[in-house]
């Protein structure tokens, strides 16, 4: 049976999260080329304070497919992981290119919240919306 290539965010496997290899391989599974692209952005990210103008260096020196680098891109931003810096943004002093991002660890604290909040409030008010709402959904 041929591995699943959709991003794993089971509790088990985020629980066990321990090093890069560990993260690459919940966002790229079954992808090795991707999952090494993957781990050099974020490295390389990780190391430099900087905003990157280009990540075309890493094909060059790790040998990485443009496609496989511009994929692996593409879903690393979608996932708000990195994120594009324009000219125009005057915190970086014109300068543009790709950095690390917080939206993504943002988004997974609020989205924990929302969860917890909806999961603790029980008033009966809440219960008729939610029944309402399912309803919708058949």
């Amino acid at each position: 049976m041929a591995e699943s290539t959709k991003i794993d965010f089971r509790y088990r496997r985020l629980s066990q999260l321990d090093d890069i290899t560990d993260l690459v391989a919940i966002f790229f599974p079954g992808n090795r080329n991707q999952q090494h692209a993957d781990a050099r952005i974020l490295l390389t990210f990780k190391y430099v304070d900087s905003v990157l103008p280009s990540l075309g260096f890493l094909e060059r020196q790790y040998e990485i497919s443009r496609r496989t680098l511009e994929r692996t891109r593409a879903k690393l931003a979608r996932l708000g992981l990195i994120e594009r810096v324009t000219w125009m943004n005057s915190r970086y002093g014109g300068q543009q290119g790709w950095r690390l991002s917080s939206r993504m660890g943002s988004a997974i604290w609020k989205l924990a919240d929302k969860v917890d909040g909806w999961r603790t409030d029980t008033r009966p008010e809440r219960r008729e919306k939610d029944e309402r709402l399912v309803g919708v959904l058949t």
